[in-house]
């Protein structure tokens, strides 16, 4: 699943259904800290200039300001690089989560970033948002999908965040008329027995591509978008995963307590005992390069799945072997 040289940048893709879901909802209003173009809302705040705040470089204040508006009946979108949000944490599981209001966090450059380097990669927000209690958190893997988080969120009445990277979509085309998601509700996209890989973002698209290559070789793994960090769709990763001899995560986060950590968890509460991979960020610095450059040196993409599911059918093999 490549880009498209006609895909709209995931940026754009937030601002423009913002707006067009402001239009229906006056409750919606958005907050930025001093980052309106870089976060695709210098539109909105034109159309809705009553409707936005500019807070700043006051990440802190924004979280807070926003549980303010939220107490007063609104409906606040704190809109935020994913490395910024980690200033704000204690705003976050304070004034938003333990009051349990509903904010929505819209954090934009989630995973790697590329150029900016170590100081920009949104490589962490998995793993310090998703264990805060009554928070939702959703990773599209493409546009449409970003749409439907969105208006998920705007009707949700709680904390939500979601994160969405840098760059284009995968070329899909805007929906006029959007349909929310069910809250933890992942899909199954490719049903197989030879393995399972459970993603989230961009890294479903790179699995999927892995799937249809490995299909060519007679290999033949399910593939799951689990739409959801939290909650996780426990139902259906575990029907999956009592099929197959392993289970492989694919996330472009930090691999300390992200999305696979919460996988194995999920796993081990239930008694399921089988292996388990884990892509994702190592426990170092990423340093900078492309996207592309540094997802293939970390193995964040087709290849690395691809090489990753047969590094599991060998060890398949050596325990069929041994046995």
């Amino acid at each position: 699943v490549g880009k498209s040289t006609g895909a709209v940048p995931y940026t754009k893709v937030f601002g423009d259904t913002l707006i067009d879901l402001a239009r229906k909802d006056e409750k919606i209003v958005a907050i930025t800290a001093a980052m309106a173009e870089g976060t695709g809302l210098k539109k909105y705040s034109e159309t809705f200039p009553e409707r936005f705040f500019d807070v700043g470089i006051a990440e802190q204040h924004a979280v807070t300001f926003a549980a303010g508006l939220a107490c007063r009946g609104l409906h606040p979108v704190v809109t935020i690089y994913s490395t910024f949000m980690q200033r704000a944490y204690d705003q976050v599981v304070h004034d938003v989560c333990l009051q349990s209001l509903p904010v929505t966090f819209a954090m934009d450059r989630g995973g790697l970033v590329g150029a900016d380097g170590p100081t920009h990669h949104g490589v962490f927000d998995l793993s310090f948002l998703r264990h805060i209690p009554n928070l939702i958190f959703a990773v599209p893997r493409n546009e449409q999908e970003l749409q439907r988080i969105i208006l998920t969120a705007s009707l949700f009445d709680g904390p939500f965040a979601y994160r969405y990277p840098r760059g284009h979509g995968v070329g899909l085309p805007l929906q006029k008329e959007i349909e929310p998601l069910v809250i933890g509700r992942g899909e199954l996209l490719h049903e197989g027995t030879d393995g399972l890989i459970v993603a989230v973002g961009d890294l479903v698209n790179q699995a999927m591509v892995a799937a249809e290559q490995l299909s060519e070789q007679g290999i033949e793994i399910s593939v799951i978008d689990a739409r959801f960090v939290k909650p996780l769709d426990a139902d259906l990763i575990l029907s999956q995963a009592e099929k197959v001899p392993f289970v492989i995560t694919a996330e472009e986060n930090s691999l300390q307590g992200g999305f696979g950590s919460a996988v194995l968890e999920l796993l081990n509460d239930v008694g399921l005992v089988i292996p388990v991979m884990r892509l994702g960020i190592p426990d170092s610095f990423v340093g900078q390069g492309t996207q592309a450059e540094l997802r293939r040196q970390l193995g964040l993409d087709a290849a690395g799945i691809v090489a990753k599911v047969k590094q599991g059918l060998h060890y398949q093999d050596q325990k069929e072997t041994a046995s």
